[in-house]
């Protein structure tokens, strides 16, 4: 067995050496580009860690690992342009360092390329592994969507928040996780069971992320604390504080959401006091909880043995012990 950093070196190996030779070079120049910024590759590492539960070469399944994080890239690239985000892990984006219209068509290419790569899988695979990414990228898109449509409104409840947060952030580590089972040759069961891993470790996930924006220290996050109490996004913590507040504090808070002169200090701590006052750090920790061990509970029932396991529990403590 491969440990997560292994197979992290292992995939970054590999995408390094990716060689597009196709034309014009002014379409695949973003492309090497983005992909050249590495990062965690999450994705890839966790499907070569589902596939290297059941076999030990996981060179066999570069190609899918590839393309699930050529697929990844894709998405940061067209949301890097909607959100007119001017850095990606410290560097200028592609929109910025080429323009929109580059930004657009590379993504798009990007999405091609990420199909290729997936159907490079076996044969006896194919339809299963590409159904199942086609239908993890119409998600993604749905998700977004959600996302999207949330900015406009005031009354977004638990359930639609958690289901969002399904689509666009967990299906993607399930559809890594359960393609790399495919592949790796695991019953239809123990690959269920590996998807249910991964979406429940994704909400948890991204619920962390929702309260270290509010408590987390920036030196440690890797960006700036109250981002998210800034724009108004409707994290967890804005939905729950809004649904438990007395009358008078979700007046103060409807006041810092509706405001549009006001000192970004003076916001966050306002907000941060309301959060503080209403209980909802502890509210979302529980919910982290939940998810974190449902996503336990389906790990432990895959059908192989614990000592195989261990670096998918190791993974799942690190992302979500991150400090607070």
């Amino acid at each position: 067995m491969f440990t997560a950093s292994e197979l992290l070196e292992k995939i970054n190996s590999h995408i390094a050496d990716l060689r597009f030779v196709r034309t014009p070079k002014g379409l695949y120049d973003p492309i090497t580009y983005v992909l050249s910024m590495g990062g965690k590759r999450i994705r890839p590492v966790l499907m070569l860690m589902a596939y290297n539960l059941y076999k030990e070469n996981v060179e066999p399944a570069f190609s899918s690992a590839t393309g699930i994080e050529v697929y990844h890239n894709y998405t940061l690239l067209h949301d890097d342009l909607m959100d007119r985000a001017d850095k990606r892990r410290g560097k200028e984006t592609v929109h910025k360092v080429w323009n929109d219209n580059a930004a657009i068509l590379s993504g798009d290419a990007m999405l091609v390329l990420a199909y290729q790569f997936m159907a490079q899988c076996p044969v006896e695979h194919l339809k299963e592994v590409m159904d199942l990414f086609s239908l993890t990228a119409l998600e993604i898109c749905e998700g977004q969507q959600m996302d999207m449509e949330f900015e406009q409104r005031n009354d977004v409840k638990e359930e639609e928040y958690l289901e969002m947060i399904r689509l666009k952030t967990s299906v993607l580590l399930a559809a890594s996780l359960k393609i790399g089972a495919l592949l790796g040759g695991a019953s239809a069961d123990d690959a269920a069971r590996l998807y249910d891993f991964g979406m429940n470790m994704g909400v948890a996930f991204q619920l962390k992320d929702d309260l270290l924006d509010v408590y987390g220290d920036a030196a440690v996050f890797g960006k700036n604390i109250g981002g998210d109490i800034l724009c108004n996004k409707k994290t967890y913590m804005l939905i729950k504080a809004l649904e438990h507040a007395s009358q008078e504090q979700a007046s103060r808070l409807q006041h810092w959401i509706t405001v549009v002169d006001f000192n970004p200090a003076e916001k966050i701590t306002a907000v941060t006091d309301l959060y503080n006052q209403i209980g909802v750090k502890t509210l979302c920790e529980n919910k982290i909880t939940e998810y974190s061990n449902r996503a336990m509970d389906s790990l432990a029932a895959v059908n192989v043995a614990d000592e195989k396991k261990k670096e998918l529990e190791k993974l799942i403590k690190e992302l979500m012990y991150r400090e607070v």
